[in-house]
């Protein structure tokens, strides 16, 4: 029963992160942490179902049209080879914990106070990134992305909605992409440092992708962009507040 209800709440988070171009990361974290499992799981699966569902999501918003090369490519030339190096980190528990927090509950106040006005954000929203701002912070997405386990995404959409580096569906396309190109490194170096996966990852990777492809549908084509901030603000939230009190 347990595993079950691990595996429906794997899909839940997928299904809600995947409909604001977030591929689950902090969700996956919070819910195996509660579960009982520790560090040393909770990395690994963490970033396997997020480049699983990252991926769902990036193919959904390729077909739509909403990726843009020059949006992606700044972030990922030092966002891949610093997600490997970050993948073979193991911050103490206490720092992670510390940091993160900080972190995700800072960007979830900014963000619910520029839901209320995200049409003229997005109206003033740059035509391009900005290239060398851009490089600079893929670096240091990638980085705390492979040494937390969570995908780059999260703050690559925080930082360019604060920002105005793009609009806010635009956004969420370089979010989802940067969360593939985060994770995957990541997770290839922990897999050739440690192999052995948990014997449960098949379902709870086969729950997380449904969960996926209903949340990729519902954001990609139904969401309006002031409800994605709105979802993202709660979203980063819900995962500060579950690292500092829990």
């Amino acid at each position: 029963m347990n595993g079950l209800t691990l595996s429906l709440c794997l899909a839940a988070v997928a299904a809600l992160f995947a409909s604001v171009g977030q591929a689950g990361a902090p969700g996956y974290v919070a819910v195996m942490g509660l579960f009982g499992h520790g560090p040393a799981v909770i990395k690994p699966v963490a970033l396997a179902l997020t480049v699983l569902v990252a991926t769902i999501g990036v193919v959904r918003f390729h077909r739509l049209q909403m990726l843009r090369w020059r949006d992606l490519w700044p972030f990922a030339l030092l966002g891949v080879p610093f997600s490997v190096l970050g993948g073979l980190i193991n911050l103490p528990v206490a720092t992670y914990r510390i940091v993160m927090s900080i972190i995700l509950l800072g960007a979830a106040v900014q963000m619910a106070l520029s839901a209320r006005k995200t049409a003229a954000l997005d109206q003033r929203a740059l035509p391009e990134v900005p290239l060398v701002p851009a490089i600079i912070t893929g670096g240091m997405i990638g980085l705390v992305a492979g040494a937390t386990g969570i995908g780059g995404g999260i703050f690559t959409a925080t930082i360019m909605m604060i920002l105005g580096w793009a609009p806010t569906k635009r956004v969420a396309a370089v979010a989802q992409t940067s969360n593939l190109f985060t994770a995957l490194p990541a997770f290839i170096a922990i897999w050739i440092a440690h192999p052995a996966m948990p014997a449960e990852l098949p379902g709870w990777a086969l729950a997380a992708g449904l969960g996926g492809l209903l949340g990729a549908w519902l954001g990609a084509k139904y969401l309006p962009a002031k409800a994605l901030r709105y979802m993202l603000a709660g979203i980063l939230l819900a995962s500060g507040l579950r690292l500092a009190f829990f």
